[in-house]
């Protein structure tokens, strides 16, 4: 069976995993090239010793590959300013891209909600771990009830954050947002990072608060079928993904304010609905607290694998 050679840039701790998921059981992509700036990265030495061809002269090193015309989609994990100068310089090359970072190009994907509205977008951008975590418990509310306001806390352990998503906290705040937004459906999106210092090192928890518009308690009932079914899909291809507790619908208080949530002309909401994840990695590379790193790359090869598949007509 031919398969889809795919280059991975970033050497990190993301672009690591990836690779190993690639490696180990993908069903329709093959590794093409692990690509970074640090000779010295545990990245490109793991690479070189598993036989994928490297290179630690980033991007450009990549299209001086030998083999380089053979690969077909490329993974982007390094930092969204970088991003921007590698899409530059790959889109006119024909290549697919697959952003990792918070660059927002491309139109976000988060496969639970919209894999095949964007499978022909040369750059797609897969949002930030936080949004892959939240954005698709905001569409299964949506998809019952409006969502006047969604807010989400995405709370990590301080390790398994990186220089990347440090040197990126503005962007994944402002692209985690904007995606709640257009890809969860709310009319607000909100979103905030903790990076937890706590030791032993806690594993990714997230919490999403929406704003509804749900008098009737037959409406919350359906609420809470349609999140345990969108927690059911995520988990399909992320295992650790999985609720901590029963969705909650409390009803907001006449003289609750949350006026300065809503957007202009929004209608009153008349119920809260609070959602609380855990997300488990799968240690491919990284500890098990690590899912927020986990939970990005199981995404991000999801869309490949749908790339690949359809191209070969599976």
């Amino acid at each position: 069976m031919s398969r889809t050679k795919v280059a991975i840039i970033g050497s990190g701790n993301i672009g690591t995993d990836l690779m190993i998921k690639v490696l180990r059981g993908s069903q329709h992509l093959e590794m093409g090239a692990m690509v970074g700036i640090d000779p010295a990265s545990d990245g490109l030495a793991r690479a070189a010793r598993l036989g994928v061809p490297t290179t630690h002269e980033g991007v450009d090193g990549l299209i001086a590959l030998p083999g380089f015309d053979e690969i077909e989609i490329v993974f982007d994990a390094t930092s969204a300013k970088a991003h921007e100068t590698n899409a530059a310089k790959l889109l006119p090359l024909g290549k697919r891209l697959i952003d990792l970072t918070p660059a927002a190009i491309g139109p976000y994907v988060v496969p639970a909600v919209n894999l095949d509205e964007h499978l022909d977008a040369p750059d797609v951008n897969m949002v930030t771990c936080g949004g892959q975590a939240t954005i698709p418990v905001v569409a299964a509310v949506g998809r019952v009830a409006p969502v006047e306001y969604a807010e989400i806390v995405a709370s990590i352990a301080s390790k398994s954050a990186g220089p990347g998503t440090r040197a990126n906290i503005d962007e994944f705040t402002e692209t985690t947002s904007a995606a709640i937004e257009r890809v969860g459906g709310a009319r607000r999106g909100k979103a905030i990072i903790v990076l937890n210092p706590a030791e032993p090192p806690l594993m990714m928890r997230d919490t999403v608060f929406c704003l509804v518009t749900a008098p009737d308690p037959a409406t919350h009932d359906e609420i809470r079928r349609s999140v345990e079914k969108m927690v059911a899909d995520v988990a399909a291809y992320v295992p650790g993904y999985r609720l901590k507790q029963q969705v909650q619908i409390t009803e907001i208080p006449a003289d609750q304010p949350v006026g300065t949530l809503l957007p202009d002309a929004g209608a009153r909401p008349t119920h809260q609905v609070s959602v609380f994840l855990e997300v488990e990695g799968a240690a491919h590379y990284l500890p098990a607290y690590a899912g927020n790193l986990d939970i990005m790359t199981s995404a991000g090869l999801q869309v490949a694998e749908r790339i690949a598949a359809r191209k070969a007509g599976r």
